[in-house]
């Protein structure tokens, strides 16, 4: 589901900069004061701009919190096709992809504490529009699931319901983050409690191949 934020302005280079502006500095704002106590004002100031500008980039505060809570499943977007490129190897890919997501929740902790705080304060229109997103992202890492499971390495299981599983543990280390940077770092978060998750799907055909697999990736970097 699709939806258009209508911007008086026609430089589309130039509507992706301001609101990304915009967005960084809401970003700060919802989290810190809430949605409902952040006025329009108060982030036109906290960016460096006048309030009537923010108006020529979008219609209202709702338009500023979609874009902001749409920031995060965005940088996957981008991240995780990224961290892919070149990546050949089914299980190398998962573990590319699920990497890849896990450090753009620790990238943007405030806007993943932003998503479970202020998604309900969201339109209904934009609340559709932004779990299809979700969906959109999730299913960057149900394919490499899928992937592995055709090759005969992992066992088949549900799907959709591991890539929530691992999506869930990802948004753990940003909402508990408080706590975990102080017991762990993001290398052995990621480790022990991510890529743990899948590995445990593994086939023995599986497992052999990824010990293989991981012992050539570490001779050559």
């Amino acid at each position: 589901m699709a939806v258009e934020i209508k911007s008086m302005v026609e430089d589309a280079d130039l509507v992706v900069r301001r609101r990304s502006q915009l967005v960084f500095a809401a970003i700060k704002l919802f989290c810190r004061e809430g949605f409902h106590s952040t006025t329009v004002k108060d982030i036109a100031r906290a960016a460096g701009v006048s309030p009537g500008l923010v108006y020529q980039y979008m219609q209202d505060k709702q338009d500023l919190l979609f874009l902001a809570l749409r920031h995060i499943v965005e940088k996957n977007k981008q991240e995780i096709p990224l961290a892919l490129k070149g990546v050949d190897d089914p299980v190398l890919r998962l573990r590319a992809a699920v990497d890849a997501y896990a450090r753009v929740m620790d990238a943007n902790r405030e806007a993943v504490l932003l998503t479970y705080r202020e998604s309900k304060s969201l339109t209904p229109a934009y609340k559709e529009a932004l779990k299809s997103l979700e969906m959109e992202t999730n299913k960057l890492i149900s394919l490499c699931i899928e992937h592995c499971i055709t090759a005969g390495f992992m066992t088949k299981t549900k799907v959709e319901l591991l890539t929530y599983h691992l999506v869930v543990v990802s948004h753990a280390w940003a909402l508990k983050y408080w706590r975990l940077r102080n017991i762990t770092t993001l290398d052995e978060y990621i480790r022990v409690n991510i890529h743990s998750v899948w590995e445990h799907f593994l086939t023995a055909k599986g497992a052999r191949h990824y010990q293989t697999v991981m012992r050539a990736t570490s001779a050559v970097s």
